[in-house]
């Protein structure tokens, strides 16, 4: 009899926030990280556009993994390693963390039996130690029986149906890549490109890295739409290129020319503009005094359909540091509660997040706190050519 040319491998596919992704136990793939990097490549179908030959969805927003084990960090239940695969190479980013897939982090957890659901029913508490960046995130979960609760009424923006709701709190997010909240040690640089141009930004390390500029800068309004902002050469071209030169200074790559292979998705990067009325891509209207902030936001080289929690929070933290081009766009100012809600307007819709930080030292971040939903899709066996064990 033939031996089977594949291995069958457990995994579940799991949405969160925005995203999706294939779930992993860490103990079901190579300790090896260039192993692993293979195996997911083969798992989401890439290199290839339409990622039509696995499990990734052709988006940077669904060709994702998170890789989870028991923790044995005091404050935390699970491990959890994110992995960004790239669509049309065989790059796979383990730079930093997902935002909105740590937001399925929790579910997971519970569903493996990594941590037990209340068996009253009531808020599930799953501790998080995402390995990228080294930091915890507290998620509350609430459940059905033994599994993580689907059910809910609460709608995020770019989710068409309502679920339950997951409170996230991104524990001390400052300094997640550089150990900085500025890495340069600016609140506001003047970035260089190779033509000579000149762009005012702010880079600001919150959750992720996030590189900010101003919508004007690049001759936008700030409420184009991610078709446009694709369709663009001019702005796509130019987004990438300060995000490139960035990368050479927070020592990510030791050139521009190779920032888009070695380092795609570090650091994250948004175009921002003052709070307006504008439309989402869904044709809905929302209203100026409804954001503090409009948004939009790249991942992996392509306009992002929402937003990223983790540039989310970075956008949050950046909007309260007087100085930064993001907090002179913005009319609201650090509340003197020590807890500040920042509204942020994308493609989609808007997302909210809450920073908290000492009293009159909005610098000084503790957490900061998203509302998000997830859905468990699918359990089952993945099926990975044996040779890439």
């Amino acid at each position: 009899m033939l031996e089977a040319e594949t291995k069958a491998i457990p995994c579940s596919i799991l949405r969160g926030g925005t995203s999706k992704g294939v779930f992993f136990n860490a103990s079901d793939l190579p300790s090896d990280r260039n192993k692993i990097a293979k195996i997911l490549s083969n798992v989401m179908g890439s290199p290839d556009a339409r990622q039509v030959n696995g499990l990734g969805g052709a988006t940077p927003q669904t060709s994702k993994v998170a890789i989870i084990s028991k923790s044995e960090h005091p404050e935390a239940d699970v491990d959890y390693l994110f992995a960004q695969v790239d669509i049309t190479s065989e790059l796979v980013d383990w730079g930093g963390n997902c935002g909105n897939i740590s937001s399925a982090v929790g579910p997971y957890a519970i569903n493996a039996g990594y941590v037990p659901a209340n068996s009253d029913g009531s808020i599930t508490t799953v501790r998080i130690h995402n390995v990228n960046t080294g930091k915890i995130i507290d998620a509350q979960v609430p459940v059905a029986g033994a599994r993580a609760a689907i059910k809910g009424d609460t709608y995020i923006a770019g989710v068409p149906t309502s679920g339950a709701r997951i409170d996230l709190d991104f524990k001390s997010p400052v300094g997640a890549v550089t150990g900085k909240m500025l890495p340069t040690g600016n609140l506001k640089d003047t970035v260089t490109l190779k033509d000579g141009r000149q762009f005012e930004i702010s880079v600001v390390d919150a959750a992720n890295p996030t590189v900010f500029v101003k919508a004007s800068s690049l001759g936008m309004s700030g409420v184009e739409l991610p078709d446009f902002i694709e369709a663009s050469t001019e702005i796509m071209t130019t987004v990438e290129q300060i995000r490139s030169e960035v990368a050479v200074w927070m020592g990510l790559t030791k050139s521009a020319d190779l920032a888009a292979s070695e380092t795609p998705g570090l650091p994250k990067i948004g175009i921002m503009s003052a709070a307006t009325t504008y439309k989402t891509s869904a044709g809905k209207e929302i209203k100026k005094d409804d954001v503090d902030l409009v948004v939009r936001m790249f991942s992996i080289r392509s306009p992002h359909k929402a937003c990223q929690i983790t540039a989310g929070i970075c956008t949050g933290v950046a909007s309260l540091l007087p100085g930064t081009v993001v907090s002179d766009l913005m009319e609201l100012k650090a509340s003197p509660s020590g807890s500040t809600e920042v509204r942020l307007g994308h493609p989609s819709g808007v997302m909210q997040t809450v920073v908290h930080h000492l009293e009159g030292s909005p610098e000084k971040v503790s957490k900061v706190a998203v509302v998000r939903t997830a859905r468990a899709i699918m359990d089952g066996f993945l099926h990975v050519p044996k040779e890439l064990f």
